[in-house]
């Protein structure tokens, strides 16, 4: 049942929305809405962020987390039109996977890995479910601009912990908290909703439909904790020669160069 309509400026990414409704938190409704939202124009709409890129202005090829990869055995969370699992295919990993809730998704990475001569073990469904992957398997699991996505983060990390390997390692990547809740207005920030505010919503961006929360920091650590990770490293802050290289003087850019857009996690399995 729809609660109260309120504004978020920054649905994902970059991207800008208006007036979103804050909803209850039915894990059904939501699955059916994104995966529809995937299933049509979410490419469309948001657009595909792929390695090497972890989001806005934060790169692999700078901080090097996913290190040797060749003889892996990786999964990736939230496989989208397959870009990730090309760029580390490339790479000679032992075995590549994917899951993802979009069957249009899974389409799509797999005839793109079949044109690149690649090829992974693709499983659509949401990545709170119990799909049938291996556990105590894989020596890589990450995730570019997914996790966010997921209804049940507790839940979710809890399922990785037992796919990965015993030190295995887990990278993941999502639009930062902090730029969430702030808007430039007339040449300044401004906050725009609570960063405590951690309710479901839904947004119209043109005829489509999509559901997240905003989660803080906190809650993405203390969910990690839980799950039996460590954290190795943190990475939140843009790259200035990627931003230099762009030239990009947008408002997203001028804001990058404030506060954090995207934050990049690596952990590891206890």
């Amino acid at each position: 049942m729809d609660k109260q309509a309120n504004s978020r400026t920054n649905v994902i990414g970059g991207s800008e929305a208006g007036v979103a409704v804050t909803v209850e938190m039915d894990k059904e409704a939501i699955h059916q809405t994104n995966s529809l939202f995937w299933d049509t124009k979410g490419n469309e709409v948001l657009g595909a962020t792929a390695l090497p890129m972890y989001g806005a202005f934060v790169s692999e090829e700078k901080h090097q987390l996913f290190g040797e990869v060749s003889g892996k055995k990786i999964l990736e969370i939230g496989c989208g039109s397959g870009q990730s699992l090309q760029y580390l295919g490339e790479r000679k990993p032992a075995e590549l996977w994917g899951t993802d809730i979009s069957e249009n998704q899974i389409n799509k990475t797999r005839q793109l890995l079949t044109e690149r001569g690649l090829s992974a073990e693709l499983i659509c469904a949401p990545m709170e479910d119990k799909c049938g992957l291996p556990e105590d398997y894989f020596d890589i699991i990450y995730s570019v601009y997914a996790i966010g996505w997921t209804t049940d983060l507790e839940g979710t990390f809890s399922r990785i912990a037992s796919y990965l390997n015993k030190d295995g390692v887990f990278i993941f990547s999502w639009s930062h908290p902090i730029h969430k809740c702030v808007a430039a207005e007339k040449n300044t920030l401004a906050f725009k909703k609570s960063y405590f505010d951690e309710s479901w919503y839904t947004v119209a961006l043109g005829d489509d439909t999509l559901s997240l929360s905003d989660r803080k920091m906190s809650t993405y650590i203390n969910a990690l904790a839980k799950a039996g990770f460590i954290i190795e490293k943190m990475v939140e802050e843009s790259d200035d020669d990627l931003l230099e290289a762009q030239g990009d003087s947008s408002d997203f850019a001028k804001k990058a160069r404030m506060l954090p857009v995207t934050f990049v996690i690596k952990a590891r399995k206890l």
